[in-house]
């Protein structure tokens, strides 16, 4: 007969190892910054069931942390042929054409934009409830010239159907546009719109933050940063891209410290990778001049994500 002891260690064993094997998801791990361990993981997976089309999305938005988009675009383009009635594939497939474009010359960013464009309305077209969908289609119809399909009226028919949608994106969407069209009292009462309808939610602050920024209305904008902090966190990663707007403007790296720390205590999201975090996290700390403090978290970024150039570049300068 076991002891009581043993028997509560096998209770302890059994009930624990469903919890270890859900951590070890491809999907987790990409939640978890670990784009190594996911990138490995994935490439087994299609190598033992090359016709799985949820792995090649979830290879591609591997590649995509790591900004290396040429293998994204392979991977997310094997997900669209594997299942091409899947939204969400032709969605990702856009986005990581859509980075190439912004690295290419003119003549290849004219056709990348092109098939960004088909990619987000046919991911519209499958799933016509997909705000997030129409959210990039609008974003790129904001931001296109109207040789490949960009025009903001297009953009403004996507905010009026996201207003049944989704309410804090379409007053934000409308708030881009009044901004590109140098409305900016009407762009100022559109991101606070957009703050009401999600109820305070942080990524609207932190989208009122941007805004400000684009003003140069910095006292605002650092003002807005530190209301996102106390908001309810919808969008987690919203701390981190205030860590990350604090680097940019050079403007109080302590509060950048405060929130890309604050983003790293707590679970991270796919969409705010946890590699990047501690790189940034690096950067607001060198920009301190704490370059011991800076190289950790440089190498912390590294032990997720070992091919990251911009963290094996940053480390090397400390380490001189």
């Amino acid at each position: 007969m076991k002891s009581p002891r043993i028997a509560r260690a096998v209770l302890f064993l059994a009930l624990s190892l469903p919890a270890r094997a859900a951590a070890d998801s491809p999907k987790d791990l990409l939640a978890a910054g670990r784009v190594d361990d996911a990138i490995q993981t994935l490439k087994q997976q299609i190598s033992h069931s090359p016709t799985d089309a949820e792995a090649n999305n979830l290879l591609c938005r591997a590649y995509f942390m790591l900004e290396e988009w040429d293998h994204g675009i392979s991977a997310c383009e094997r997900a669209v042929n594997l299942a091409p009635q899947n939204s969400l594939y032709h969605l990702w497939l856009g986005r990581v054409y859509g980075e190439k474009a912004d690295r290419a010359g003119f003549l290849s960013a004219a056709g990348l934009a092109k098939k960004v464009r088909s990619e987000f309305e046919r991911a519209v077209e499958l799933d016509p409830k997909s705000w997030q969908a129409r959210a990039d289609l609008a974003e790129f119809y904001l931001e296109a010239p109207g040789i490949v399909g960009g025009g903001k009226d297009k953009a403004r028919a996507q905010a009026d159907v996201l207003a049944s949608l989704n309410p804090a994106m379409a007053h934000y969407m409308n708030g881009r546009i009044a901004e590109k069209n140098e409305d900016i009292a009407t762009a100022e009462r559109k991101y606070r719109a957009a703050i009401e309808a999600s109820h305070g939610g942080a990524h609207a602050w932190l989208n009122l933050a941007l805004f400000y920024r684009h003003q140069n209305r910095l006292d605002e904008m650092e003002q807005g940063l530190r209301t996102m902090e106390s908001r309810p966190l919808d969008r987690p990663e919203s701390l981190m891209d205030g860590g990350s707007i604090a680097l940019r403007t050079g403007r109080n790296y302590a509060l950048g410290i405060e929130l890309v720390r604050k983003y790293l205590s707590g679970p991270t999201v796919e969409e705010g990778p946890a590699f990047k975090a501690h790189y940034i996290l690096g950067q607001l700390l060198e920009k301190q001049g704490d370059r011991p403090a800076a190289a950790q978290k440089y190498r912390a970024a590294l032990a997720l994500a070992r091919e990251y150039t911009s963290a094996q570049e940053a480390l090397k300068r400390v380490e001189r």
